[in-house]
């Protein structure tokens, strides 16, 4: 992880290899953003026609590099788009922020120090830009060659210090603004590693390790079903996506407590650590990054580590739901049967509709501790991804104003999402002559199916949401703002927010 300090010292007389400052789109070209007037007072005024000239404009994710002006320390100027300048008076917007300093860190790739100048009105900025830059400077390198030249190896490492200009180290909001940001980074780029680590050396009993360790590092209680465990208890639908792999499934329980908390929240995840399909196989061009179909795990596992280095005044419960779907001769077919952890009956239509299958046993565990919220996250569906692109999740809810806070909570950390209807006549497609329900009902709308499904295996009486994060989970594209390329941790700051709103008493 990049290194963070807070720093009162001035641009020119700073130690660093770059100075970053905030550029913004004028209505007449670009503007110089508060936080480098030394440096634009140093270029005599006119930083902002200088970079004009090297044709910036100050639209969001650009970066322009220039000399530093004579008697600076730091030799280079990176000036980084924020976007539209805000109305006069107006601050600029956290997300605009959050962004540019990952567009920065990213570029800054090899380099020693940087001095981020960006604007920086109070605590929530600086959290902001500490995020930015603790996420645009994540890299996945456990599987690279570490025997190359060390010059070349050292290029390519992250920025390793960043000094955030206008933090004040001996201020309670600045430290534990940047306290917070580092909490919650440090734990979703793990969940980014996860989601990035190949699947031979991440199956079921490799995460549930993986998460039995942080439970000792953080004093969370862990529990692991196994196989013999999970067919003891009645666990029909984990078992049956995961009979036809040679890696046993797994339901671990990790849990948070706080002694001060009068509120529970629990959350589930979809870990099926690679999804082929099963026996209904995913066609060539399908499958290749289906290593992140653990993605809604990965997210709950980092949101629950989370909040216990936060501190956060309340109880939450991660069920990790882990399995690997495989085709093989004890697979699960089309048209078998299986009883789920609830007694309920399913008749399985898609063996490559598994994820609903295995969090509908850990949303009836979740169920039986009677929270006052459960949420699951998974990366369900592709037609979410056909309604909403890549970047986008969608939220569904039995309960309209749980759906409207958590969507609320996803913009306000910057996770673009949309609220998505549950239309009852779309349940009748899921009938089955055979089982309580089929787990395929009709194609149109099929995101929306999978949240019905779902519903069915929630607790009577206890407030719900669906997070299909299967667009933005897995970035396959060029990386973007402090999104990398792979996997990117979607909804854990979501989730965080949520368990934040909910110790504070915010969500009634």
């Amino acid at each position: 992880m990049t290194a963070l300090t807070l720093s009162t010292a001035a641009a020119p007389g700073l130690r660093a290899d770059a100075i970053v400052i905030g550029v913004a789109k004028g209505s007449k070209g670009p503007v110089v953003a508060p936080g480098a007037e030394a440096v634009d007072q140093a270029y005599d005024g006119r930083l902002a026609g200088v970079l004009e000239t090297l044709g910036a404009s100050g639209a969001e994710g650009e970066v322009t590099k220039l000399p530093a002006p004579t008697g600076f320390k730091a030799p280079l100027v990176v000036a980084v788009g924020l976007g539209a300048e805000p109305e006069k008076d107006a601050a600029y917007d956290a997300e605009a922020l959050r962004r540019a300093a990952g567009v920065a860190a990213r570029t800054l790739t090899g380099v020693k120090k940087a001095a981020f100048a960006l604007p920086l009105t109070d605590a929530a900025a600086l959290g902001a830009i500490a995020e930015g830059v603790l996420l645009g400077a994540y890299a996945f390198t456990a599987y690279k060659d570490s025997g190359k030249d060390a010059k070349a190896q050292a290029g390519k490492a992250p920025l390793a210090e960043a000094a955030l200009l206008g933090g004040k180290p001996r201020d309670k909001e600045h430290k534990a603004a940047v306290e917070r940001a580092t909490a919650v980074t440090e734990e979703l780029n793990r969940a980014r590693d996860l989601i990035n680590m190949p699947p031979n050396d991440l199956d079921p009993a490799a995460f549930a390790a993986i998460a039995q360790a942080a439970a000792k590092e953080h004093g969370l209680k862990v529990q692991v079903l196994d196989e013999k465990a999970l067919e003891k208890g009645g666990y029909g639908g984990i078992l049956g996506v995961g009979r036809g792999s040679a890696s046993g499934p797994r339901l671990v329980k990790l849990s948070y407590t706080s002694s001060k908390a009068d509120k529970h929240l629990a959350f589930v995840g979809k870990g099926i650590t690679y999804d082929s399909g099963g026996i209904s196989l995913k066609p060539a061009g399908h499958n290749e990054t289906m290593k992140c179909d653990m993605s809604g795990a990965a997210a709950v596992f980092a949101a629950v580590v989370a909040a216990a280095r936060l501190g956060l005044e309340v109880n939450v419960t991660g069920w990790l739901a882990l399995a690997e779907n495989m085709p093989s001769g004890s697979a699960t077919r089309p048209g078998d049967v299986l009883r789920m952890y609830s007694g309920k009956t399913v008749e399985v239509l898609n063996t490559d509709a598994e994820g609903r299958l295995v969090l509908a046993d850990a949303l009836w565990a979740a169920s039986q501790e009677k929270p006052d919220a459960v949420v699951d996250v998974a990366t369900l569906t592709g037609a979410m991804v056909l309604a909403l692109g890549s970047r986008t999740f969608g939220i569904m809810a039995n309960d309209d104003s749980f759906r409207t806070a958590l969507h609320e909570a996803a913009e306000e950390v910057g996770e673009p999402a949309w609220p998505m209807p549950l239309p009852e006549h779309l349940r009748k497609g899921m009938d089955s002559p055979t089982a309580d329900i089929a787990n395929m009902g009709e194609r149109m709308g099929g995101g929306l199916v999978a949240g019905l499904f779902l519903r069915e295996f929630v607790g009577e009486g206890i407030t719900w949401a669906h997070l299909d994060i299967a667009g933005p989970a897995f970035n396959e594209g060029g990386p973007f703002g402090y999104t990398p390329k792979g996997g990117t941790g979607s909804a854990v700051r979501t989730l965080v927010r949520l368990a934040e709103l909910t110790a504070a008493g915010d969500l009634g």
